[in-house]
């Protein structure tokens, strides 16, 4: 298989069939997505199809202009060597998939090092590339598979954002949705090319929904080498600037719903969680009109996709808390209330890698002194509500009654509430809104700066 001399093959056979002890240096990265807020992501491949599968989707991929990332098994590789090349000319990358495109966890030590050797030689030698990463079958690892990847010289095992499997009966619209929640700043999107038999349309509906964000697909390589490394939880100043404390009944808080002032500022502000195609179209909003926002962050939403909270934050708007699951806060015993407050702090501080805006804005924008008091002990004792509603969260709400009922209850010191969601139409109304309340000569300030709230 692997040629060469009869010595170099002697030692070689040798060398899989002596038992290999496990490694004691450091384990290889993990990575099922890249710490970036670059918009670039990942399209990659496992496995190796047929010829007339794999040439098919190598024009479909040309067709979009997008550059993959295939990891490919080794047996696969010696058996058919040109498709291999050919997936190089094109100007992909290869990567290794394992000897045999096996779930790793299932074997000992033993086998998982030599499933990785070998397949590491054969990719060389037919090919002359040094695979720098692997990836099993299904994409899951473990801290046996990460020793064994070390072992043999790779830097980093690669799981995924996204593994797209096969349409069952999906609408379009279905399709369309469900490949946008996946378009995400540093998202590894992975498909098989033996088991998935729609290639060519999901490489279709990727390529779209990239592009009607803006968003551009880049070699795995190029993704992992120029993404961050995030500081854990604990190193990042402010971490710990919510906390739960029992001792709330006379803690002090302001509740904000608007600032009473005589200069014609006011504040936009945006809640929930959204995807990328929504979050990054009303981020670009902004910036074309240099304004700078708050969006109070839905946490369970920011611990699934950090890269996006990262965005905002790094777009100079305010980042505040809007809780970890969006409760009704009346639903909820003190302790818990607390609970999903600091929870959300930890998660948000962690994404944006940086103390956010000690704001918190409640679910619904309902509260009471109770509550306030809670939320105040906990290390929030800013709680910005709204006096502008013009109830975007509700789809049948056209861009233009959102408009008009922002530009008619406007007035100095409010603070605007917007969504964030999807299939709002939010974004349709924002650039209407902005252009009618900067003619009636306002400005638009982040609600910190309204309220004179440091970050």
């Amino acid at each position: 298989m692997f040629g060469g001399t009869k010595e170099a093959g002697r030692n070689d056979q040798s060398q899989t069939q002596q038992p290999v002890s496990k490694y004691t240096g450091a384990k290889s990265k993990a990575i099922s997505y890249v710490y970036t807020t670059k918009r670039e992501l990942a399209l990659t491949f496992n496995g190796m199809a047929d010829r007339t599968s794999m040439t098919s989707l190598l024009d479909e991929l040309d067709r979009y202009q997008i550059k993959a990332t295939f990891f490919l098994p080794g047996m696969r590789v010696a058996e058919e060597p040109d498709i291999a090349k050919d997936i190089l000319s094109r100007g992909h990358e290869i990567e290794n998939n394992t000897l045999n495109g096996v779930d790793l966890s299932k074997l000992t030590y033993d086998q998982m090092y030599k499933e990785i050797h070998l397949a590491n030689q054969v990719i060389q030698k037919e090919t002359g590339v040094i695979p720098r990463y692997v990836r099993t079958k299904t994409g899951a690892y473990n801290d046996d598979i990460r020793l064994a990847a070390a072992h043999n010289g790779q830097s980093a095992v690669i799981s995924y954002s996204l593994f797209l499997h096969n349409w069952n009966k999906e609408t379009e619209l279905q399709k369309k949705n469900y490949i946008r929640k996946y378009i995400n700043r540093g998202g590894i999107i992975t498909l098989d090319t033996v088991e998935n038999k729609q290639l060519a349309e999901s490489i279709s509906l990727i390529a779209a929904a990239a592009k009607d964000v803006g968003y551009t697909f880049v070699p795995l390589s190029k993704l992992v080498q120029e993404g961050g490394e995030r500081k854990p939880l604990e190193a990042i100043e402010g971490h710990d600037a919510a906390k739960v404390n029992a001792d709330y009944k006379s803690a002090a808080y302001n509740l904000v719903y608007r600032k009473e002032t005589s200069r014609k500022e006011v504040a936009l502000t945006f809640d929930d969680w959204g995807t990328d195609v929504t979050v990054t179209k009303i981020l670009d909003i902004l910036d074309k009109y240099h304004i700078k926002a708050s969006f109070f962050l839905r946490a369970d939403g920011v611990e699934r996709n950090p890269n996006l909270a990262r965005a905002i934050a790094e777009a100079g708007h305010d980042v505040g808390n809007h809780t970890y699951s969006h409760p009704v806060l009346s639903s909820l015993t003190p302790a818990q209330l607390q609970n999903e407050v600091v929870k959300a702090h930890q998660i948000i501080t962690e994404a944006i890698q940086e103390k956010p805006a000690m704001i918190f804005r409640p679910p619904t924008g309902e509260i009471d002194a109770d509550e306030a008091r809670i939320i105040s002990a906990a290390g929030y004792q800013m709680i910005a509500d709204f006096n502008v509603d013009p109830n975007d969260w509700n789809r049948s709400r056209t861009a233009d009654q959102i408009v008009k009922t922002i530009t008619a209850e406007t007035k100095s010191g409010s603070i605007i509430l917007l969504h964030m969601l999807d299939d709002l139409h939010t974004i349709e109304a924002l650039p209407e809104a902005i252009e009618k309340l900067k003619g009636k000569g306002y400005t638009f300030v982040r609600v910190s700066d309204l309220l004179n709230q440091g970050r």
